[in-house]
């Protein structure tokens, strides 16, 4: 009975990280500008690779492995957001511009 339990977190945690690999990726490719894309990755890609990450953890049925895989994600959650945060102060600064339809721009000093 545990082993189906198991096995039905394993998948449930797969599908979801897939569909928000899935919805990163449609973001990354569909958003129109820099800032939007980078929005879609550094929010569901981490969301997506982490759960992903915590199916192989789940999976391998062994405790020390599924904690590295949540260290691991614990470390996806941390980094991604600052490392874009990072990308888009960087993006600004060199004047890369906003989508047209864009309505204003905080990080414009005024």
């Amino acid at each position: 009975m545990m082993e189906y339990a198991l096995a039905i977190a394993t998948s449930l945690t797969m599908l979801a990280g897939a569909f928000f690999a899935l919805a990163a990726a449609i973001g990354v490719v569909r958003l129109p500008d820099l800032y939007s894309r980078m929005h879609a990755a550094s929010k569901a890609g981490p969301v997506g690779s982490g759960l992903l990450l915590l199916s192989a953890g789940l999976y391998s049925g062994e405790l020390a492995i599924f904690a590295r895989t949540a260290a691991g994600v614990v470390f996806l959650l941390l980094t991604a957001p600052v490392a874009a945060h990072l990308l888009a102060k960087a993006a600004h600064d060199t004047a890369h511009r906003l989508w047209e339809f864009s309505v204003r721009d905080d990080m414009d000093g005024g």
